[in-house]
């Protein structure tokens, strides 16, 4: 039997209380979505820097340079690096560097500049010290450098 506009179907409160629920979980799964993307923006850029830590404090330097230049074949052609070569590299990184030996770090966090820029600041914890290291992640090919800040 057609209903017409005057002849609306009985209220259904179990069918109202489901939608409204279902309204609810669909916000609360935007929202962690939406700070979850928020939280986690950086994470390409702090997981490359981590595994250039965890190389350093395993004391494979080569790896490390390596993830340095987002090349793991640097061996087959050195005279790309010339700019910045291995053994600049261990020197600043290696047991006499900067930082000395590298036992513990943790990641702290990561910035983009305000201006326009291609890549992303890391800021890592080293040994515990106060000072911390800051390493500049291209977002383009994942290399990194010394940061500009």
């Amino acid at each position: 039997m057609p209903t017409t506009l005057f002849e609306a179907p009985p209220y259904d409160a179990r069918r109202e209380h489901r939608r409204k629920v279902m309204i609810g979980v669909a916000a609360f799964v935007v929202l962690v979505a939406a700070f979850l993307a928020w939280d986690f923006r950086y994470w390409p850029e702090e997981h490359v820097v981590d595994k250039f830590f965890a190389a350093l404090q395993a004391q494979q330097y080569e790896t490390a340079y390596g993830i340095w230049h987002a090349d793991p074949d640097w061996k087959q052609h050195p005279d790309r690096f010339k700019a910045y070569p291995y053994s600049a590299f261990y020197r600043d990184w290696g047991p006499g560097g900067d930082w000395g030996l590298v036992k513990s770090y943790s990641i702290d966090g990561a910035a983009v500049p305000p201006a326009p820029a291609s890549g992303v600041v890391v800021v890592v914890t080293v040994n515990h010290r106060v000072e911390q290291a800051r390493v500049w992640v291209q977002k383009k090919d994942k290399s990194l450098s010394f940061s500009p800040m």
